[in-house]
């Protein structure tokens, strides 16, 4: 999409206004940002040399949506009405995002998870259109030059993968950016944030899937991963480069593997405006279930105590997050870390072991523990016991393994416990909520990682709250641009597990809902933003927002205009011809 063919004119909050098209006729159809089809008035038509290329008929932007949804209808498969939508995202950007809105709930399932998972997969055979940056080694000493090219988009959020921990199907090669794409999508749809300003990038250094590199049509950098010093310089290299072409923008580590998504987190974090939303927005979302979990409950966040079952940057993000707001509550860093339990393969994650790095946070030590020498105390069953583990969270991917035993064992501890099987898809979830409800007769406070159904026990139907990290980063990342942020801080995530469970209605609460509606995902962004915002003023790294004539002055009032001010929404703009 040549910068020559368009310019954007912004209002004084930095949100899209008008604009600027210095070409006419098939060339503006050709570009997903001008693109109206159908939706072009008869001016516009003459003003850019567009009659006689379209039927003579007008349909709205509403229309277009209702025929949208008529098309889709003849589809059969998730696949195809994927293809669908990401085809009509790349023809018209405005449509494709009022047709998702038009059904959110519906429409996240298919440009994210779970449809999106086979996207990542299928990504070569399904090839259709190129879409963001994909670096590799090949390239990767012209990321400056490259990342140029798209200065005229006014890049403000970037979502940045090396395709080697997708969830549930790790390594995943040239395909992990279609992650980024879904990610980007409900960056728009949540935080407001235009979809010109948003780049997804692939950090393609190779696979070690043997199924992809012995795929000829495979489409990326056919070679091993790249690892260790290699790696770390190429990391390097696109970090320098992203810097100095977009010094302002947030950059989200998407889908790193474990150790390289701490490694590379706690690298960049004072010189990048970046995070890692599988650490620090799952951390963030799960602590938020638990937050309103404890107003359900009226129970002290200090009283409980907390078992991972699943030692991967996710859980690790989680038991963090969990640590921050335990000390935030007045207990000392090993107080609040003696806390937190987490589970591996091999039981208890303990000192003497040897482990990766990111897993020593949460290690224990079994001369303080004596019931750590008994390796039966390992399973996960007696952990729980042993322990008095009063809030149980599965990120283990190991469908089933909380099982009644497991449940029941909860009970032991405590009289409503607090039980989050959060690995997906649905198959792989640890336990099915109509069976944990089942086994502790009503009494469990659960949310999931994937979708469920409501669940009817005793008369009493309960929706089940998804703790889905949309929740969070859409608003984390508008809180950081409206703010000016120089870093995004642990502190911001602490305030938007505040915000989205303060998004609750008590009534939501008194049914042991834990998580908002995916349906509520703007309302609730804007209210993060807000909480990230006011955080970043609070902790003094706030500036003034340099998308925005707007001065936030420090001042949360005005803060708070500014955030509702540049969200851009799904609306055909004013075109002017040039």
């Amino acid at each position: 999409m040549s910068s020559d063919l368009y310019r954007f004119k912004y209002d004084e909050f930095g949100n899209t206004r008008d604009i600027a098209v210095y070409g006419t006729g098939p060339s503006i159809m050709s570009c997903s940002y001008t693109n109206k089809s159908t939706a072009f008035s008869s001016k516009e038509r003459d003003d850019f040399g567009l009659q006689g290329s379209l039927p003579p008929g007008f349909r709205d932007l509403e229309a277009q949506v209702e025929n949208c949804h008529i098309k889709l209808g003849e589809k059969e498969s998730e696949e195809e009405k994927y293809i669908f939508i990401r085809s009509l995202f790349d023809r018209n950007v405005t449509l494709a995002h009022a047709l998702i809105q038009s059904d959110l709930e519906k429409f996240m399932g298919i440009i994210y998870t779970p449809t999106v998972g086979l996207a990542v997969q299928k990504y070569s055979a399904m090839f259709r259109q190129a879409n963001g940056l994909h670096f590799s080694p090949d390239t990767i000493d012209q990321a400056e030059d490259i990342l140029r090219r798209f200065a005229h988009r006014d890049i403000r959020v970037a979502v940045v993968t090396d395709n080697q921990g997708i969830l549930g199907i790790g390594d995943q090669g040239a395909g992990g950016i279609a992650i980024c794409l879904g990610k980007l999508m409900l960056y728009t749809q949540g935080a407001g944030i235009a979809p010109w300003h948003c780049l997804p990038i692939s950090l393609d250094i190779g696979t070690d899937n043997e199924a992809l590199l012995a795929d000829k049509h495979y489409l990326g950098w056919r070679q091993k991963r790249l690892v260790g010093d290699e790696y770390t310089a190429f990391i390097d290299r696109f970090a320098r480069a992203f810097r100095n072409v977009f010094p302002n923008a947030l950059c989200q580590w998407e889908d790193f593997s474990k150790q390289n998504a701490f490694d590379i987190r706690d690298k960049y974090r004072h010189s990048m405006v970046s995070f890692n939303d599988d650490v620090q927005g799952t951390g963030a979302i799960t602590f938020s279930a638990i937050l309103s979990a404890m107003k359900v409950k009226r129970a002290k966040l200090t009283d409980q105590v907390f078992l991972i079952h699943g030692a991967g940057a996710g859980g690790v993000g989680i038991g963090e997050q969990i640590q921050v707001a335990l000390m935030a509550e007045g207990l000392s860093e090993e107080e609040a870390r003696d806390k937190v339990f987490t589970i591996d393969s091999r039981g208890v994650v303990t000192v003497d072991r040897k482990i990766e790095a990111y897993k020593k946070k949460f290690a224990k030590d079994g001369a303080k523990l004596s019931w750590l020498a008994d390796p039966e105390n390992h399973k996960l069953e007696n952990v729980i016991k042993q322990a008095g583990v009063t809030v149980l969270i599965g990120t283990s991917g190991q469908g089933g393994c909380f099982t009644e035993t497991v449940v029941k064992n909860m009970l032991g501890n405590t009289e409503r416990p607090v039980i989050f099987p959060l690995s997906n898809p649905t198959h792989m979830a640890e336990a099915q909520p109509k069976d944990i409800y089942a086994w502790t007769n009503g009494q469990a406070l659960v949310a999931t990682g994937s979708p469920f159904a409501p669940v009817e026990h005793d008369g009493k139907t309960s929706r089940i709250g998804q703790c889905n990290n949309v929740f969070v980063f859409p608003g984390v990342g508008l809180g950081v641009l409206a703010s000016g942020a120089r870093e995004v801080l642990p502190e911001f995530f602490t305030a938007a597990a505040y915000a989205v469970s303060n998004s609750l209605s008590q009534e939501a609460l008194d049914r042991g809902c834990l998580v908002p509606e995916v349906s509520e995902i703007s309302k609730v962004s804007e209210k993060v933003a807000l909480a990230v915002a006011t955080c970043a003023i609070e902790h003094g790294v706030s500036r003034p927002c340099v998308y925005s004539d707007f001065s936030h002055n420090n001042d949360p009032a005005r803060m708070k205009v500014l955030i509702s001010k540049m969200r851009w929404s799904p609306e055909y703009l004013p075109m002017t011809a040039m």
